[in-house]
């Protein structure tokens, strides 16, 4: 049976049992914070994206959204419109749902079942003797639109869970599809080059909520093991002041500040292929605290599943990296490599 990390918090564990302790070669190597030695991404203003901001301010925001894009793969976003009733609210939902006894969790929602890995659980359990991440977690799709139907992998509990969450998603959707057109003009392409495969009505939205728990030796165990995104882009909103994503950059790990109300982009590999890999998907984890506890929600873009994704032929950067997926199939190479320690599955794309 697959431990409850929540459940084994609450127990006030003095030990980290022994499946959660990471194999020498996977413990948390040393990271810097960013502050201490280390320059962290630029945060994006999306105000001075739009269309109608002053002609010399789009231009700079564009230029600083290219670089940060090409050199961390991940960035901060501010003035991205999304109102603070409606985060304020998610945080209630989510905070809500997780401080449930065990037993009202699982009357509320279902459990992993499939490859899709939606539900409340635990996602990627290949064996019985895996090492697992100190991490709990509730995943829905929320696009397209009836894709759950019959499914029981909305919360019932608290009762306006999904309502909050389909409004988030509605916004965040928004902000992801600005995104995808600025950073193709900051390429000097057409603005809907990374767009065009994102149908509205039957692109992919995966939502996953994230919680660690308090752990007893954060030396010793992983919150998220070393990954890329299967996704175009991730969007990913933290709640609290307790930071624990860490990128990979330049042979070591760096733990990233968010900035207040600041919410974080990440390119994920279908990007990558579509870019021929001038962005890059980065490697990124998450690492635990012994007394604090934290939770992050994670929006997953995607086209639909029979979507093939090449490298925009408009970039002209000579040899193609990346050939043609088909996005069903590379979704279901990358479910049979994880948990990787690394960009295992972008592998399948490479020429």
């Amino acid at each position: 049976m697959v431990p409850v990390v929540q459940e084994l918090a609450r127990q006030g564990l003095k030990y980290l049992p022994e499946r959660f302790i990471r194999e020498k070669m996977d413990a948390p190597p040393f990271s810097s914070n960013v502050g201490e030695g280390e320059e962290g991404p630029p945060v994006i203003n999306m105000h001075n994206l739009n269309n109608d901001a002053e002609a010399e301010h789009r231009a700079m925001e564009l230029a600083k959204l290219a670089k940060v894009a090409k050199e961390w793969g991940v960035f901060f976003i501010k003035q991205n419109g999304i109102p603070l009733d409606l985060l304020n609210s998610l945080q209630d939902m989510v905070k809500g749902f997780f401080s449930l006894s065990f037993e009202d969790k699982k009357e509320s929602v279902g459990s992993y079942a499939s490859t899709d890995n939606l539900g409340y659980g635990r996602s990627f359990i290949k064996s019985d003797d895996q090492r697992l991440d100190w991490i709990d977690r509730l995943s829905m799709r929320a696009a397209p639109k009836n894709s759950t139907l019959g499914l029981h992998v909305w919360p019932t509990n608290p009762k306006d869970f999904r309502t909050v969450m389909e409004k988030y998603v509605e916004e965040a959707r928004k902000i992801c599809d600005e995104l995808l057109q600025a950073l193709a003009e900051a390429l000097r392409l057409d603005t809907k080059s990374f767009l065009r495969y994102l149908e509205p009505s039957e692109s992919i939205v995966n939502v996953r909520v994230n919680y660690y728990p308090p752990c007893p030796r954060p030396d010793l165990a992983m919150g998220l093991t070393s990954h890329s995104d299967g996704s175009v882009l991730t969007l990913l909103a933290q709640f609290g002041e307790t930071d624990g994503l860490e990128v990979f950059k330049e042979a070591h790990w760096v733990r990233l500040a968010f900035p207040p109300k600041a919410l974080v982009v990440v390119v994920g590999d279908f990007l990558e292929i579509m870019s021929n890999g001038i962005l890059e998907s980065p490697r990124h984890r998450a690492v635990t605290h012994k007394d604090k506890e934290r939770f992050s929600i994670a929006l997953f873009y995607n086209p639909p599943l029979q979507a093939e994704i090449e490298p925009v032929k408009e970039l002209g950067t000579g040899e193609i990296r990346y050939k043609k997926v088909v996005m069903g199939d590379y979704l279901k190479h990358y479910y049979d490599v994880q948990p990787g320690n690394g960009k295992q599955a972008i592998r399948f794309a490479k020429v």
